[in-house]
């Protein structure tokens, strides 16, 4: 039975834990709050043993695998203590806020010898499968072009202070964006080289971006784009359009997923279920034992989760320069 210690028992720390529960050889062995009276409750719901201290958890010899689900700004330090420790690590998204500190929580990892995988959920939603078995098939060829875009509420019932800032890593882009940025690389199957990008706060008074629209350019020349926005009010956008060599393909989390030939569209079956990412964060976890075991692949290691925040990097500096910038 494998150990799973949670860092950052709040709101998705509680999806995660349940999903760990539905998933056999694991169990919830730790879980960590700064508020020690609120870890204990997640204790007795989730189970487990109940820190305040990080670092204490890490020290538990009943966790072999760390999940991290804190504050962005807190991921590198995190991470590194944990493979330090010797412990396994699924590390939420966004990997890090910058290119250095994913270099150093990979650094990290490689010398410990650990397995860290970083929690890009959509690797695991059933739409977002479906979408790259048609890829991965050929049936429509290769994409060409894809557009991918997240727009949603941004002030959710969920929200806090640092997602604010850009000092503890806030923003649409890197908090949610980055779902939209994933998806498109992912499916689009091949490595970004340079990025254009314009981004602001255009609807809330906070010092991060609450809006962005990337252009990507991919090593081989094809392109994509991503639009990022976190509006006042609004109905959610949550889907993308691939142009494939031979056909279209698009992908919404409402309707699923949809084939385009002949000018018109056919649903593609078994692309959606209900409670989606429930599920998705269950196959996350069974992918996560799968590769502690030595059964499976990484499906988001540690040099993916460092690409797209490149992208980031990238975009943020073009926002600044007005400029297309290379990838670093």
């Amino acid at each position: 039975m494998i150990g799973i210690g949670i860092i950052g028992a709040g709101f998705f720390g509680a999806i995660h834990a349940r999903a760990i529960a539905a998933v056999p050889g694991a169990r919830v062995a730790a879980v960590c709050r700064q508020d020690i009276d609120a870890a204990r409750a997640f204790a007795r719901e989730h189970g487990g043993n109940a820190h305040a201290d990080w670092r204490a958890l890490l020290d538990d010899p009943a966790v072999d695998v760390a999940l991290i689900a804190t504050p962005h700004h807190l991921h590198a330090e995190m991470a590194i203590a944990a493979a330090q420790a010797g412990k396994h690590i699924l590390l939420e998204k966004p990997m890090a806020p910058t290119v250095a500190e994913c270099d150093a929580i990979n650094a990290a990892a490689d010398r410990a010898g650990v397995h860290l995988m970083v929690g890009h959920v959509l690797h695991f939603a059933l739409p977002c499968l479906a979408a790259q078995e048609v890829v991965a098939s050929g049936d429509i060829g290769r994409p060409v072009l894809g557009s991918s875009w997240l727009i949603k509420l941004w002030m959710e019932s969920n929200r806090q202070a640092w997602h604010l800032s850009r000092r503890t890593g806030g923003g649409m882009l890197l908090t949610a964006g980055i779902h939209a940025l994933d998806r498109l690389v992912w499916l689009m199957g091949g490595p970004v080289a340079s990025v254009s990008a314009m981004a602001g706060t255009h609807f809330h008074d906070q010092e991060a971006d609450d809006s962005a629209l990337m252009l990507l350019r991919f090593a081989d020349g094809r392109i994509g784009q991503v639009a990022s926005v976190g509006y006042r009010d609004g109905g959610v956008g949550f889907a993308m359009d691939l142009v494939c060599e031979a056909g279209t393909l698009r992908l919404d989390f409402d309707q699923g997923v949809l084939l385009g030939r002949g000018g018109a569209w056919t649903p593609v079956p078994n692309s959606i279920e209900p409670d989606w990412a429930q599920r998705a964060v269950e196959r996350e976890w069974q992918a996560m034992l799968a590769l502690i075991g030595g059964t499976g692949p990484n499906p988001a290691d540690g040099r993916y989760g460092r690409h797209l925040i490149a992208c980031i990097e990238a975009a943020q500096q073009s926002e600044r320069s007005r400029r297309e910038i290379a990838l670093a």
